[in-house]
């Protein structure tokens, strides 16, 4: 969303000699150890980075991922920075990457540390460090300007930060240098044109991009460049041009209590924002209906929230049938519905000839008819993720963001003001859907997810490490390597050089 400005209350200033929010920042990450994180939050980064690791996999199996590998080169060649760029582009584009509050973040938060412990012969341990300062890092920024133009994986100012931090933490940078990669990164970030994201092959490219900036910056650092230390929140800088209701307060809220790292959601199959309750109920309903062929279906509904709807908008002057481009045909909500009610899965094959190509999944699409549930957007709003946390410290500004984002009508759905929350140990993700199949036979089929698959929430906590696992195995990825991942941080150098080597197949 673009438009006016809503200027936010005024964060409260940083305490005398501790600087503005960046330095904080810089300062509190060059100083954090492993020690210092909740073994919830380390089991989980361990979780992230498999996840992760199953999505590059999957990209370099995909005709796309040969020809960006043919571009860029391989996973773990001797050009650090571009083997950071390769695992970053390959596990970016096909809408398997994990997301938190806030931003898709695992593209370069993983895929940059991964490059870096690598070549530079880190232990497991220093990876997960690596991994959750980034993902800290990232997210913090990312959360500042989540009320704006950008979220999700056309916000690339997420990875310009994610390999400043994952490259810095490998290296165990000093704070000054922190600051000053940070905020040159944070100079000049890309700005996402939809028209590029969705149609032809420039997706590939843009985390590389976005990484590359990163790296360089970290380059200009230490050789001495220096950066604008007030660059976010100075009212010519970041916030000033990708918030529309500016957040700088983020990015040191609640720094060693509020866990980003908490609030991720894993991708257990490719699909762009909202639709992934919708297609866990056709999996179900796929099973539920037994026997049956396209004609036996009177119509599909599909009830969801403003989130889904948005992405279909996005979406809508895009599609084209089989010829619809794979950035439009992943944020629709008809396809993925119809194939994984007629298959029982949705996987990324699902995206390419010839499976895009059956007509009876687009005879079948054409039945889905998208519904508007107000109590499901009042679910979403309620929740901590993708932006119910950035409208509780927006506060009025929230509300005049919202109602610019969704129409005046959605105030009436937010619900009351509560301060920010104390930590992510409960967060939650719902992105609901309601699927109804109707058949002419007078059968009717319904299924519901509040919280989908893989999503933050309760579910998630307790099944984490068996969810990715089966991810991981999916993309092909060796029973060896998740038996060995519970001790991933205590794995030495020359075990994880080769675990990580197994684990991306090269």
């Amino acid at each position: 969303m673009s438009g006016r400005r809503v200027e936010a209350a005024a964060p409260e200033a940083p305490t005398e000699g501790d600087g503005g929010p960046l330095e904080q920042l810089a300062h509190w990450a060059a100083g954090l150890e492993l020690s210092d994180v909740p073994q919830r939050v380390i089991d989980l980064a361990a979780t992230h980075v498999l996840s992760q690791l199953a999505a590059i996999r999957t990209g370099l199996q995909q005709p796309d991922g040969h020809r960006l590998v043919r571009a860029l080169g391989t996973p773990f060649q001797a050009d650090t920075a571009q083997s950071a760029r390769v695992l970053g582009g390959v596990g970016a584009w096909l809408n398997l990457d994990d997301t938190a509050y806030a931003g898709h973040l695992g593209p370069s938060t993983v895929g940059v540390p991964l490059a870096y412990a690598h070549a530079l012969g880190l232990s497991g341990a220093e990876l997960l460090r690596a991994v959750i300062l980034a993902d800290e890092c990232a997210a913090r920024i990312t959360s500042a300007a989540t009320l704006g133009p950008f979220r999700g994986q056309t916000a690339l100012h997420t990875h310009v930060v994610g390999a400043v931090a994952g490259r810095l933490a490998c290296e165990r940078a000093p704070a000054g240098r922190w600051l000053d990669a940070l905020a040159l990164a944070l100079s000049a970030p890309p700005w996402t044109l939809l028209r590029g994201f969705i149609a032809g092959d420039a997706r590939l490219l843009h985390v590389p991009v976005a990484v590359r900036m990163g790296l360089d910056a970290c380059d200009a650092a230490a050789g001495g460049l220096h950066g604008a230390a007030d660059i976010v929140e100075h009212p010519d800088g970041f916030l000033a041009r990708f918030a529309t209701v500016p957040l700088p307060d983020a990015l040191t809220l609640g720094l060693g209590r509020r866990w980003h790292t908490e609030t991720l959601s894993f991708k257990l199959h490719p699909g762009g924002p909202g639709i992934d309750a919708a297609v866990d109920c056709a999996v179900d309903l796929h099973t539920d209906l037994g026997t049956w062929a396209v004609e036996d279906v009177r119509e599909v509904i599909v009830e969801c929230s403003v989130y889904t709807l948005f992405a279909a908008r996005k979406a809508r002057p895009y599609l084209d049938g089989p010829r619809t481009p794979i950035g439009a045909l992943v944020l629709d909500t008809p396809y993925p519905v119809a194939t994984a009610l007629l298959t029982g899965q949705l996987v990324i094959e699902d995206f390419a000839a010839p499976r895009v190509d059956t007509p009876e999944r687009w005879r079948l699409a054409a039945k889905v008819r998208l519904v508007h549930d107000p109590a499901m957007t009042r679910e979403l709003l309620a929740g901590d993720a993708p932006f119910g946390e950035a409208l509780r410290q927006a506060g009025d500004a929230g509300r005049a963001w919202l109602a610019e984002f969704g129409g005046a009508e959605l105030l009436d759905l937010a619900p009351a003001s509560r301060a920010p929350a104390g930590d992510f140990t409960a967060a939650e993700k719902p992105t609901p859907a309601r699927v109804r199949v109707e058949l002419h036979d007078g059968r009717v089929l319904v299924r519901e997810y509040r919280i989908p698959r893989g999503g933050l929430g309760p579910e998630l906590r307790s099944r984490h490490r068996e969810l990715i696992a089966a991810k991981f195995h999916a993309a092909g990825g060796p029973a060896a390597v998740t038996r060995q991942w519970p001790g991933l941080a205590r794995t030495d150098p020359a075990r994880l050089r080769a675990l990580l080597e197994r684990a991306v197949g090269r």
